[in-house]
């Protein structure tokens, strides 16, 4: 039986670095294509680190195979965040098709300062204040 949860658990990893794969040929632009990557791929190295746990069932192997699943969903997601924000603000092009830039207009590039529609401090009108 456990031979048969290794295989499911490395069969959908694999399919999800596939997927991974797929979108990085198939996405029209950088963004995209990083959303992709960091969320199939993370998610397909998972499921395929949870099933090498199962096949060696040690104490040391299932130890490092929990600390690597714990820091790789922490760390590629905010790595993956801070690719993305820096090719945005260094002027990588948006598809064509994009419909919705919600940073347009929010950065300054002299200042490099990002504001934000609720930015109230900038107004004067400080929630803080009014109390």
């Amino acid at each position: 039986m456990t031979d048969v949860i290794i295989m499911i658990l490395t069969s959908i990893g694999t399919l999800f670095i596939l997927i991974a794969a797929i979108g990085v040929l198939r996405m029209p632009d950088f963004f995209l294509r990083l959303s992709v990557t960091i969320k199939a791929a993370t998610l397909g190295l998972g499921f395929i680190m949870g099933g090498t746990a199962l096949f060696f069932l040690e104490f040391s192997v299932t130890a490092k195979v929990t600390a690597i699943i714990f820091f790789l969903l922490i760390t590629a997601p905010v790595s993956g965040h801070m690719i993305g924000r820096t090719a945005y603000f260094t002027g990588m092009k948006l598809w064509k098709g994009t419909v919705l830039d919600e940073l347009k207009g929010k950065y300054d590039r002299k200042t490099h300062e990002l504001t934000s529609d609720g930015d109230h401090a900038q107004e004067g009108n400080d929630p803080v204040d009014e109390l």
